[in-house]
């Protein structure tokens, strides 16, 4: 049939192929579709009639007046998107307005019948064949994204993404045609394009097989970009040493997957090497660099002593200090300063740090003889500490004063079993009336008058708590951060219970890192010598002297629970000790499945998430393996339950538990408290302190602390207060 450009003359007939002007085509007030075009769709439509023509004609019928005069114009009955799509590159100035437009005229139809057909009897294609095309489009035409993206109006994300589920396994894809994967699965299974790993880990799959668990699965040998061994290598460096980043393109990864453990932690590990040598070159005997803190070196540490400033570095640092007032004068940050100023002000202080950095020094024989270590820190960033000695180093680095050669040893443990027998008084020595004068007085009686100093000691440090708390601190300090002396006269054994053999990574955590810098605080205030430490407590003001007190004490506290360990009265105290803190561990420890989920029941596990959410949530992690549910409840649970130690009602000993609905659940404040209501302090909990008070007045008087149970779950949910 041969088509036929529409003049003003021309009067069509139905059933041909006509090309009319843009200009004279306008909306059908008939058109079934009610809902317009998104413009999503239209900017789609218009890419693809700029680079490949208009694929699908028009369907057009004539415009006529009232009494049946045409006006000239012409309604689209079918194709109003992409007349559209045309006015919009019309607009663009891409084409003018008179531009022909190959339509079909047809008056013999019912047009709200033939809109209604053109939008109804489709068949969409499945998306799967749509991947594969468009990667069909990269591979064999060498389009990137971009050009990919234009020719089809979508973004070249989109487009990235298209590429990335049509390098899916063939397998894969032809199992979602089936329908025997969702969209999701799919996509979860396109974060890397190794066929063989996502047919191993289809494979590997049950009846659970949510996105989430897939994406688990599929990254279980990477390291996520979080990694503190990632962050401080950084992904250039790790590339450029020829490894592999997996990314995700359909959810949030945070910078992707290291496909190379070794290689990451080889890089992690020579890097750290070149801060070490840095480091060595201070002048310390050695250095050594690992990833993880040795914590079990055993070697003793000296810490930086005070040394005043030369007069010169004095001078200079009020300079900069006047200087750096000058500038920073009007100014409440360095986002309001001009650049030049604030760089100069920042220059200005580096410069007043790096000069108060010089009141504090290591000892030369220390440097000498000690050494470092160079560590990752949880964060990522690098963690050097200075000042250890190896045991064979400790003579030369910290020479002891020689004893007095005329000075008499003494066995402090000698003479307590010589006791006198009843009735025999006259066996007491008793000095010969000719001995020489001068003869240093007996054994015997120098322990009878220090018994008698030590009992007046006791009764007068009695009678003085100021005194006795420095005395106290005094022989906690000596002990705790003066391994080698025996400086104290009080019979106080303080001990450090290491907890890295109990929780695995604990001593690599934020709250650990907390616990290493304020003993590190007080280390680096310390006195060199042991003997100077008295002098220096009593020179500490009463605030101070506390908080050194609490510290020594903070140190030595053991509240853990081990199963050939029975000490119920301590564990009793510790408890108490938490109420009395109001401790919240939520503000450093967060379940995982690790952590906890994965190392408690199933039957635990469904009756948290049956009390903290719901019987029918529970239902639909029943029949799951051990692993699955931990994460899903781990997902359920995270925004209503309190995990931690729950409290096991014996019984006649009736557990008051507040439930919320779904609506108050979605209500709990974001604060988190830690919650005192059955005298124990409770890992993590999502109340209101308001809608705590009668659980806590309840509770506390009818739970025994006697009755915590490390296998049990405790949901705390309380609606908030009106």
């Amino acid at each position: 049939m041969n088509a036929v450009t529409e003049t003003a003359a021309a009067e069509p007939v139905s059933g041909v192929e006509i090309f009319l002007p843009l200009a004279k085509l306008k909306k059908s007030p008939r058109n079934a579709r009610k809902v317009p075009h998104g413009e999503a769709a239209i900017e789609a439509l218009a890419a693809s009639i700029q680079h490949k023509g208009l694929i699908q004609n028009l369907v057009v019928e004539p415009e006529t007046e009232e009494d049946g005069t045409p006006t000239g114009y012409y309604l689209v009955t079918a194709g109003e998107g992409r007349r559209l799509a045309m006015l919009l590159r019309a607009k663009r100035k891409q084409i003018k307005k008179s531009e022909p437009v190959r339509c079909w005229l047809d008056t013999a139809n019912d047009p709200a019948e033939v809109s209604l057909d053109e939008n109804v009897t489709r068949t969409p294609m499945h998306p799967a064949d749509q991947f594969e095309r468009f990667a069909e489009l990269s591979r064999d035409k060498g389009w990137g994204a971009q050009e990919i993206g234009a020719r089809f109006g979508v973004s070249a994300g989109v487009v990235k993404q298209r590429l990335r589920l049509g390098a899916v396994s063939p397998k894969l894809l032809q199992v979602y045609r089936e329908d025997g994967l969702t969209l999701d699965q799919l996509m979860a299974f396109a974060i890397t394009e190794d066929h063989s790993r996502q047919e191993q880990v289809f494979e590997g799959l049950h009846h659970n097989r949510e996105p989430w668990i897939i994406r688990r699965d599929m990254t279980a040998s990477n390291v996520p970009a979080t990694d503190r061994r990632a962050v401080f290598v950084g992904a250039d460096a790790y590339v450029e040493a020829g490894g592999n980043i997996i990314r995700d393109l359909f959810s949030e990864d945070r910078g992707g997957f290291f496909e190379d453990a070794g290689l990451l932690d080889m890089l992690a590990v020579e890097k750290l090497r070149e801060i070490a040598g840095e480091v060595e070159a201070e002048g310390w005997n050695w250095t050594e660099a690992h990833i993880d803190y040795p914590h079990a070196h055993g070697m003793r540490r000296f810490y930086p002593q005070s040394v005043p400033l030369s007069d010169e570095d004095e001078a200079r640092l009020e300079t900069l200090s006047t200087e750096h007032d000058e500038l920073a004068e009007g100014y409440s940050s360095y986002d309001e300063m001009p650049e030049d100023v604030a760089a100069k002000l920042e220059a200005v202080s580096d410069e007043i740090d790096a000069i108060s950095a010089k009141r504090q020094a290591y000892d030369a024989n220390v440097i000498a003889h000690g050494g470092a270590f160079v560590v990752l820190h949880h964060d990522g960033s690098v963690r050097i500490e200075r000042g250890f000695l190896r045991v064979e180093d400790e003579a030369l680095a910290d020479p002891q004063p020689e004893p007095e050669a005329d000075a008499v040893a003494t066995d402090p443990q000698a003479g307590e079993d010589e006791q006198t027998e009843d009735g025999d008084e006259d066996v007491r020595e008793i000095e010969d009336e000719d001995e020489e004068p001068g003869k240093p007085i007996s054994d015997s009686l120098t322990r009878d008058l220090s018994a008698y100093r030590t009992l007046a000691l006791r009764v007068a440090l009695g009678e003085r708590p100021d005194m006795a708390l420095i005395v106290l601190t005094h022989t906690l300090t000596a002990q705790l951060f003066y391994s080698y002396a025996e400086a104290g006269c009080l019979e106080v054994r303080p001990t450090v219970t290491p907890l890295g053999s109990h929780a695995n990574g604990i001593e690599d955590t934020p709250l650990a890192a907390r616990a290493s810098e304020a003993r590190e605080a007080w280390a680096e205030r310390m006195p060199r010598d042991v003997a100077d430490l008295w002098s220096f407590i009593v020179a500490l003001d009463d605030e101070k002297r506390l908080a050194l007190l609490a510290h020594c004490a903070s140190r030595t506290v053991n509240a853990l629970r081990l199963p050939w360990d029975r000490k119920p009265r301590t564990l009793q105290t510790a408890d108490r000790l938490a109420g009395a803190l109001a401790l919240d561990v939520t503000k450093d420890w967060t379940p995982t499945v690790d952590s906890y989920l994965g190392r408690v029941t199933k039957a635990h596990i469904v009756e948290a998430v049956a009390e903290g959410v719901s019987e029918d949530a529970a239902r639909r992690i029943a029949d799951m393996k051990k692993p699955d549910m931990a994460q899903a409840s781990l997902r359920r649970c995270r925004r209503v339950a309190a995990w931690g130690r729950g409290c096991e009602s014996g019984p006649g000993l009736p557990l008051s538990r507040h439930r919320a609905g779904p609506a108050e659940r979605d209500e709990l404040p974001a604060r988190r408290l830690s919650c005192a209501a059955c005298s124990v302090s409770l890992l993590a909990a999502t109340i209101s302190p308001a809608g705590c008070a009668a659980f806590a007045v309840e509770s506390r008087s009818t739970i025994s602390p006697t009755s915590l149970s490390s296998r049990t779950i405790m949901f705390c949910t309380v609606a908030p207060p009106s």
